[in-house]
């Protein structure tokens, strides 16, 4: 747009009235399609309880529209926008402190009241890590594609996750899932704001369950020849992109990127026969093979480069002790040395 069509407006510098107004008329639009939808009586919810909200919301646009849809995915309307107006906090509060009531309330609705303590306590605990997965992915996954990754159902983490439309947006089809906000993790993972240990995320422990999650599952889906190309000599920019896909599913892509970068991150320190010892024994080749077909074989050098800095001995000194036979044998056969010729 050109200038004289175009104006920068910093949110800070409007009238606080003005954001006001503005958050009350999105309300008022929102609750009156909401209330539409559930035929409820004219009027609905009231000057008072759009007042209420507007408070509520303390300037921030994402509390005004995490609570529209709080609202209208509940079984009945009316009683997500009471749950609001009791659970709201204080006038003084902050803006933050307000984001993190909405989000407390959005994460505590999704407990059912007819569950047990232990029934309880389980789901807590699932919703925990898989929510945790979600905010330290370092890339998006979509539910079957993070169900997968973390070794369970894709029918049990959408049913922890069906509650959580409000805060997450969860496409019916294989598109990655994303979080409505970013403020949404960085609430997660502070513990002075998540003040429900149900739910606040150990970001330490979260990038620890990833890398062991990453680990196993390349350590069963990885294999020689993981494409079928038995014809020697084939390259690899030669294979059809569709196929690489369908041999490397997002999941085992992920894994095969970011592993490292999870055990970095998780604070990992690694041992003689621990599990990263025993994976890189019988699959090294394996996923060197594996980031190749990806196109991605100097991030593997550079993850190499990064894993040693966190060994205990030198990985390259691992590497010339355990890999130069396997070398030697695997990688002078023709599919080996033509692979990697991108």
């Amino acid at each position: 747009m050109s200038e004289t069509e175009h104006r920068d407006f910093v949110l800070h510098n409007i009238s606080p009235s003005i954001i006001d107004h503005d958050i009350a008329i999105f309300l008022e639009y929102n609750l009156r399609l909401i209330s539409e939808e559930d035929s409820l009586d004219a009027g609905w919810p009231g000057a008072e309880a759009i007042k209420t909200l507007v408070q509520s919301a303390s300037g921030l646009f994402i509390w005004a529209a995490t609570a529209c849809r709080f609202i209208r995915e509940g079984l009945f309307a009316d009683e997500r926008l009471l749950a609001l107006l009791k659970g709201g906090a204080s006038a003084a509060a902050t803006p933050e402190e307000h984001l993190n009531e909405i989000y407390i309330t959005v994460l505590q609705s999704s407990i059912q009241a007819n569950f047990s303590q232990q029934e309880k306590e389980r789901f807590c605990s699932m919703l925990r890590e898989i929510l945790g997965s979600v905010v330290t992915l370092l890339s998006p996954l979509s539910v079957h594609s993070l169900s997968r990754l973390l070794a369970t159902s894709e029918q049990r983490a959408v049913r922890l996750l069906k509650d959580l439309h409000a805060i997450l947006d969860i496409p019916n089809n294989h598109r990655p899932l994303h979080l409505h906000h970013p403020s949404f993790r960085d609430f997660l993972l502070n513990e002075d704001r998540c003040r429900d240990s149900n739910f606040l995320v150990n970001e330490k422990l979260a990038h620890q369950t990833l890398a062991i999650r990453c680990i196993q599952l390349m350590s069963t889906s990885l294999k020689r020849d993981i494409c079928g190309v038995t014809l020697p000599g084939t390259c690899a920019t030669g294979i059809e992109q569709c196929r690489i896909e369908q041999c490397l599913p997002p999941e085992v892509s992920y894994a095969c990127l970011y592993w490292i970068q999870h055990l970095q991150n998780g604070g990992a320190q690694l041992h003689d026969n621990d599990d990263v010892h025993q994976f890189l024994q019988t699959h090294l080749l394996h996923w060197l093979e594996a980031l190749s077909w990806m196109r991605k074989i100097s991030e593997g050098i550079l993850a190499v480069t990064s894993l040693e800095s966190i060994a205990l001995v030198s990985l390259l000194e691992y590497i010339t002790r355990y890999a130069t036979n396997l070398l030697f044998r695997v990688w002078t056969a023709p599919v080996y040395t033509r692979l990697f010729m991108i």
